[in-house]
């Protein structure tokens, strides 16, 4: 038996999840044993280009299926002070505020989001619409413009005075007669006059928007268009900038000489947001499902999950070398297993490292797992492994911070392993530490703990696992690498608490030196009044609550200093149902100067970082 988690998924979802799972059952139906899965070749495939269309054709036609319906990427996955708070360094008579900016894996590499701020002016996608808000100074909080969209205002970057909007359309056509499907627009607005954005630049593709990041002056986007034969023929994938169509030929198109059950055109786009005369550059891969995308300042990596049907489960990964414009395939390689998320990959002084879960069939017929973590040179080549990590637990979180890497995986109780990566050819796992609960996302803090946000757990008396409750956010000492230890947790909530953190890491707000966490909670609580006895440990709770919560943290623990949300009229939240929504529920917070700001579709909210009292409020169109 295998525990669900709290909020049940859509159908699409369990249908996907129902037919990759039978699929990958299918394919290592075979495999009797993890060691010998793990030593099969894994040397990766080159990447070449079609010669011509019907060279691209009659590869689509032996391929398994010769149309892809979409790709889903499942997700198996302050009133205690401190001095650094009430010491805060700018203060409002300063010219400038120091401000929190979003949450990104690598210094540098930004990650669009659905909140930016740069410091006095807040910008926001919400429903099909962009607006700017002046924030800073609090007294002076107002809506300066909205920009709609024919689309969904997915996510934005900020770059001085240029605003870069992130939409998706579908069932429009891109062009008069071209076939109907999902399209991913960039739009560059010039906002030198917050009052008054001015598009500049327009450039389109059509596909699913997949992922971006920025670095410098350069927007790198990612889309991903199935490989659809219709009507007998290939719909290669379009690019509309301004004026200029230019459909991708054939012979533009890399791609793996190897069998997949999906297909998709992934395109990567390189825009100069600054230099909007810079022409466009662009490559496009014929590959399977991709998984996630980890960016250096200097490589972008894909990461394409498949199933091979000599070596099971596998991660195809392809470096992509970029400067600015330029852009440049340069290595190919290939591990066994799966990954999580981003956070599962890393380049660090010349190794790429990655973090996957083995899933396999056993003798006696059960699915097992285990977990493992390889180390690429820049050629994608393994040179150091460890395997086998965590027999038939599920990895939850990974995060590689310079020569370590911390691992959490979960059945009953939560390991964390830290894994030393000094040596690259030779890692080796230097502690763990079994505790209930487990964390889904890992932060540093300095360079001796970390924070962990996930689920508290109470062990199930009826089965090997245990049920998830409340929303659990824990502070880890690894100082003593053998010994790390969790000193302070606080869990909200009951079972049914959620938090956007489990999923997405740029809901995470912390600020080392103003020891500040912020968190974005639904709360759910049981009404004990309703039970005769014990709670049962599986016992869901009732939505009673959504804002954030605001906790004061230091080396030696987790405190509330209070929560604030935007919903006024906590009755009709509570009678509202399991499946609530509100525009009023909290997304974002960030921080300017002396104030903290959260952010809904329905208002921003300002209060004093001091003592959390109400500043300034305005509701948004």
């Amino acid at each position: 038996m295998r525990l669900a988690r709290h909020i049940w998924p859509s159908p699409k979802i369990l249908l996907a999840t129902l037919l990759f799972t039978c699929l990958s059952l299918i394919c290592i139906a075979s495999i009797l044993d993890l060691k010998a899965e793990l030593n099969v070749d894994m040397s990766a495939q080159p990447l070449r280009k079609f010669s011509s269309y019907q060279e691209l054709k009659e590869f689509l036609n032996r391929s398994r299926y010769k149309t892809v319906w979409g790709f889903v990427d499942f997700k198996v996955p302050f009133s205690t002070a401190f001095p650094a708070l009430m010491s805060l360094k700018k203060t409002m008579n300063e010219a400038s505020a120091s401000y929190s900016r979003t949450n990104i894996q690598v210094e540098g590499v930004d990650e669009a989001d659905v909140v930016k701020c740069d410091g006095k002016y807040i910008y926001i996608a919400s429903s099909g619409r962009i607006l700017i808000i002046r924030a800073y100074p609090p007294e002076d909080l107002a809506v300066l413009a909205e920009m709609k969209s024919n689309g969904t205002a997915a996510e934005i970057f900020i770059n001085g005075d240029r605003l870069v909007v992130i939409e998706s359309t579908f069932g429009k056509p891109i062009i008069q007669l071209h076939h109907r499907g999902r399209e991913t627009i960039i739009k560059i607005f010039d906002v030198s006059d917050r009052n008054r954005p001015i598009l500049i630049r327009k450039i389109s593709t059509d596909g699913w928007y997949f992922g971006s990041r920025m670095i410098g002056s350069y927007v790198y986007l990612l889309s991903i268009k199935p490989a659809c034969i219709v009507k007998g023929e290939v719909q290669l994938p379009l690019i509309i900038d301004g004026k200029n169509i230019e459909e991708i030929p054939a012979s533009q198109i890399y791609y793996v000489n190897s069998s997949d059950w999906r297909y998709g055109f992934i395109t990567l786009l390189a825009v100069n947001i600054q230099d909007v005369s810079e022409r466009l550059t662009h490559k496009t891969f014929l590959l399977g499902y991709s998984r996630a995308i980890y960016m250096s300042k200097k490589n972008l990596y894909l990461a394409i999950s498949k199933i091979d049907n000599k070596r099971g489960m596998v991660t195809e990964i392809y470096r992509i070398r970029v400067d600015g414009c330029r852009i440049r395939c340069e290595a190919s390689g290939c591990v066994p297993g799966r990954i999580l998320n981003q956070f599962s990959m890393d380049e660090y002084k010349g190794y790429f490292r990655i973090a996957t879960t083995m899933m396999h069939l056993s003798r006696a017929g059960r699915i097992r797992m285990a977990s493992n973590i390889y180390v690429l040179d820049m050629n994608l080549k393994v040179v150091g492994r460890i395997e086998n990590i965590a027999p038939d637990e599920r990895m939850h979180s990974a995060r590689f911070l310079g020569t370590r890497c911390y691992l959490v995986t979960f059945k009953k109780v939560d390991p964390l392993f830290v894994v030393s990566l000094e040596d690259p050819k030779r890692p080796k796992i230097l502690g763990k530490l079994k505790i209930p609960g487990y964390s889904d996302y890992l932060h540093p803090y300095g360079r001796n703990y970390l924070i962990g946000i996930g689920k508290e757990t109470v062990e199930a008396e009826e089965g090997d696992f245990a049920w998830y409750q409340g929303v659990k956010i824990s502070l880890f000492d690894v100082s003593d690498v053998k010994y790390p230890r969790e000193i302070s947790k606080y869990v909200i909530g009951d079972r049914g608490t959620d938090s956007p953190i489990l999923r997405d890491h740029k809901a995470f707000l912390f600020d080392e030196e103003r020891n500040m966490l912020v968190i974005p909670i639904l709360l759910a609580e049981i009404d004990e009044d309703k039970y005769s006895g014990r709670v049962p440990p599986n016992a869901y709770g009732d939505y009673v609550w959504q804002g954030i919560y605001v906790f004061a943290v230091n080396e030696t623990g987790i405190f509330l200093r209070g929560r604030i949300t935007h919903i006024k009229d906590p009755e009709v939240f509570a009678k509202s149902g399991f499946y609530f929504h509100s525009k009023y529920a909290i997304k974002r917070a960030l921080y300017i100067g002396d104030f903290l700001y959260s952010i809904s579709d329905g208002m921003i909210k300002v209060n004093d970082l001091r003592d959390l009292r109400d500043v300034a409020e305005v509701n948004l169109p």
